[in-house]
């Protein structure tokens, strides 16, 4: 009996043996760059940390420098660290690394449908038509500037009923970010006091927390394991169901009161597109509703979070806020609505929010991108449809470009006159081909938000905060800012 048993335990590690000796030598015969040795099945996974993607893969760049290959299961992940090296391959060799990489816990609901994961023609067809439309959008009588400066009035009113009080001011930002959205998908926004509309927008912040969470993360690297396993990411595709069901009903709506010579809004703009445009399929009722949801999900939950993120850090730094309530009052003063066009009056107001965006590191990992062909890269051969994660955590936080990576100071986007100088770690965005198609108006919604808050309130925290209160928490595909409370006082 004690033999079977020794025979077969002998068998397994033979087995086992040959197996792994083939991997190796299969792996090893690639010219891929260098990186911690992948078992079978399930690649690289057990040399992440358990819940911690980024900071392994940041770990990963001191042994093996700023690109190296992990695998999740038996997929290579290229992965790109530094300023140096993410600009060459997004910015100058953008063609080559300007496809869209696999994103497990998205991709079996969003099928490569929708601006942001499309790829190919599609995604070309999808973002010049979704960037001419924010562009130019001046549809009705308000322009994007107006709708913010709209939504900031507000948001200002709805904080001023809260008396002083301390509150979690999560819920306040989220509705007013998302609200500028809606106005321009959707042509209107929501009251605060909309109970079908906070519940819409927890469903977004639920699915940012799911993706990030331990189990979200091991999907993105095991998604064919993660399948069979139960835990938050099954969440998921039943949130942004019950978000496309609201999309849905919304398309309806348009539809049934269309005026083609005048269109209300980003809806209205797709389905004139796809009467003018009946033969191609880039403009069918998935990638629009896919679209949508893309950009409603997106202009929602990063630009909130960098309020709620930078209200925090402010609350830190009272020198620096009482620095902010100065220039305000010098350019603006305390009645006047501001506007873009006082930004390029406003260095430190500038400055600040640069830095607020570049120390927030809202999305650390980046989308994933992938190689569009063959491509030989800093003597490596990544083959085309690679999978590519340009960090921008190390972007970001890049020791050559930085004296303080780690620290706030608003002093990174300054220059010796006080004067707002651009800084080449700043890309919160990404870069190239991919870039964020909502980024001017992000910026916008930014700088008039911050701006309008800090016109009108003092910012006070319940609790004295600490370095580690601010600090991004770097664990999965998105840093969600530590709950606190605030008390916003009037100034006026």
């Amino acid at each position: 009996m004690d033999l079977t048993w020794i025979e077969s335990l002998l068998l397994a590690l033979i087995i086992s043996s040959l197996i792994f000796s083939t991997w190796n030598s299969i792996y090893r015969r690639r010219n891929l760059p260098p990186g911690p040795t992948p078992l079978p099945i399930v690649g690289n996974v057990l040399h992440i940390k358990r819940g911690e993607i980024v900071k392994s893969l940041m770990e990963f760049r001191e042994k093996y420098g700023s690109v190296y290959t992990v695998y999740f299961g038996h997929y290579p992940i290229v992965v790109l660290c530094g300023y140096q090296t993410v600009k060459e391959a997004l910015v100058d060799r953008a063609e080559e690394f300007g496809g869209r990489g696999r994103l497990p816990t998205l991709d079996s609901f969003l099928k490569s449908h929708g601006v942001v994961f499309a790829n190919g023609s599609r995604w070309k067809d999808l973002r010049r038509f979704s960037l001419t439309i924010l562009r130019n959008f001046g549809m009705g009588k308000k322009t994007i500037e107006e709708r913010i400066q709209e939504e900031a009035h507000f948001l200002m009113a709805e904080i001023k009923s809260q008396k002083e009080q301390f509150i979690d001011p999560s819920r306040y930002l989220v509705q007013g970010v998302s609200n500028v959205i809606c106005s321009i998908v959707f042509g209107d926004r929501f009251e605060y006091s909309n109970d079908s509309f906070q519940k819409l927008l927890r469903l977004f912040s639920i699915v940012f927390q799911d993706m990030s969470s331990v189990c979200g993360q091991l999907q993105d690297m095991l998604p064919a394991i993660m399948y069979f396993v139960p835990g938050p990411h099954k969440r998921i595709n039943k949130s942004l169901e019950k978000l496309n069901n609201f999309i849905l009903e919304r398309i309806k709506m348009n539809k049934e009161s269309l005026d083609p010579n005048s269109p209300r809004d980003y809806i209205d703009c797709f389905l004139i597109k796809q009467q003018q445009e009946k033969d191609n399929p880039n403009f069918d009722n998935e990638n629009m509703l896919m679209t949508i949801l893309n950009l409603f999900f997106a202009g929602t939950e990063t630009v909130s979070s960098t309020l709620r993120h930078g209200l925090m850090i402010l609350m830190k730094y009272p020198e620096i806020q009482a620095k902010l309530h100065a220039e305000i009052h010098q350019v603006i003063g305390e009645s006047r609505i501001p506007n873009i066009d006082d930004r390029s009056k406003m260095p430190y107001m500038d400055a600040v929010i640069h830095e607020i965006q570049r120390f927030s590191d809202i999305l650390p990992l980046n989308v994933p991108h992938a190689t569009t062909k063959d491509v030989t890269f800093k003597g490596y051969t990544i083959p085309k449809g690679t999978d590519i994660y340009p960090l921008l955590c190390t972007v970001l936080r890049d020791p050559e470009k930085l004296a303080c990576p780690s620290k706030f100071d608003p002093n990174n986007f300054l220059d010796n006159n006080g004067c707002f100088k651009k800084n080449d770690v700043f890309m919160p965005f990404s870069a190239g081909k991919r870039v964020c198609l909502g980024e001017g108006l992000a910026r916008m919604e930014l700088f008039i938000f911050f701006t309008t808050i800090l016109q009108n309130f003092t910012l006070k925290p319940e609790t004295q905060l600490t370095d580690e209160d601010i600090k991004p928490l770097m664990a999965g595909f998105a840093n969600v800012p530590k709950f606190y409370r605030i008390s916003f006082v009037p100034r006026i």
